[in-house]
């Protein structure tokens, strides 16, 4: 794919390299206005806060590098069938949102290398879909500009939130959900045991301020970035031994399918719309009911609204920092200033801890 004058060649991969392509884009379109979306179908999709995208000219087309090509992509039908969520089929990494024509891609701007130069994140769209602000709450500002956000209007047919109501579980204590968008993966998490909090490895991942709570955090890693096509994936940390129905070690439940990201590492994604659930290290099974995953927040299904602050207490610092600056360190610093403004409001301070 050679380079003119007037256009700019652009590369994305994602983490196991299955989908690997190269698009020639105006360079008058640059840099693209990228969106964060909040809206359920991204969030359920992704398992991330919100999905970064930028929406390419019309027939502007990737072009698959060998060995690579588009059938290694799942495609997920959505939107009435106006367009397909496509994700890599072995790592599960969310690629672009298809139009059923073909003509139009939207890629996630979180896998292409040197991203962030020519895709300036400046705009939320769907915000009001997360009933709390989500992830929005915490980037109000960047590259010295204030976020767009846009809403349709409240009367809209596209404004209609998603409603997840409260559960109780057989004992009748709460129980909160977590689905994926096609409901293939679903499940149940319970609060912190009198059992987990008095276990001295366990009760690391019950929060500190407040024991009927899990603690969370935003990763802003490079694995996660590729394997979830997101720039940053929110965690909560549970006791897979709580999660009912029961999940095995190898975290596959309904739809699940895994991939390990390294030797001590194994991921599961939804095989249907690509949404992740679990990661899952080595190191954090020191005895067998004491097996730690961290579940994707995207997918809890919280009354009060995707930040579930009701089962979740954030913290402040973001996990893997300096990987997430490395990347794009406009957003990093961003995020993590908003984050640290967000744990001071909601706390008075913000206390520095280690999770695990």
């Amino acid at each position: 794919m050679k380079e003119s004058s007037d256009t700019k060649t652009l590369e994305a991969k994602c983490f196991c390299g299955s989908v690997h392509f190269k698009v020639d884009v105006p360079v008058s379109s640059l840099p693209f206005l990228t969106h964060l979306c909040h809206c359920s179908l991204c969030r359920y999709g992704s398992g991330a806060p919100c999905i970064f995208h930028a929406a390419l000219p019309l027939d502007v087309i990737p072009k698959f590098v060998a060995p690579s090509s588009e059938k290694n992509m799942t495609g997920f039908l959505i939107g009435n069938g106006i367009a397909t969520w496509n994700f890599c089929s072995t790592c599960g990494c969310h690629i672009a949102c298809i139009a059923i024509d073909k003509r139009t891609w939207t890629p996630s701007t979180s896998i292409f290398i040197d991203g962030p130069e020519y895709f300036h994140i400046r705009k939320h769209i769907y915000s009001k879909s997360t009933k709390d602000g989500g992830i929005a709450q915490a980037l109000t500002h960047t590259r010295g500009q204030a976020f767009i956000d846009w809403n349709p209007p409240d009367d809209s047919p596209d404004a209609k939130i998603v409603e997840s109501r409260p559960e109780v579980g057989e004992d009748g204590k709460e129980r909160l959900r977590v689905q994926c968008e096609c409901k293939g993966v679903s499940f149940t998490i319970p609060r912190p045991s009198q059992e987990v909090i008095d276990d001295e490895y366990m009760s690391q991942f019950v929060s500190h301020k407040d024991k009927s709570k899990w603690h969370a955090t935003f990763d802003a890693c490079d694995d996660c970035r590729l394997v979830n096509g997101t720039h940053v994936v929110g965690w909560t940390f549970i006791p897979l031994s709580v999660c009912e129905p029961p999940i095995k070690d190898d975290l596959l439940i309904g739809t699940a399918k895994t991939f390990k990201s390294s030797d001590d590492a194994l991921r599961s994604f939804c095989g249907t719309c690509g949404a992740t659930i679990f990661y899952s290290h080595k190191d954090r099974r020191p005895g067998t009911k004491q097996h730690i995953v961290d579940v994707a927040t995207g997918i809890l299904r919280a009354p009060e609204g995707v930040m579930a602050e009701n089962w979740l207490t954030w913290r402040g610092r973001l996990a893997w920092f300096p990987s997430g600056k490395r990347y794009d360190e406009k957003f990093a610093e961003s995020l993590q200033e908003g984050m640290n403004k967000m744990v001071l409001d909601r706390h008075g301070v913000v206390d520095d801890y280690n999770i695990g």
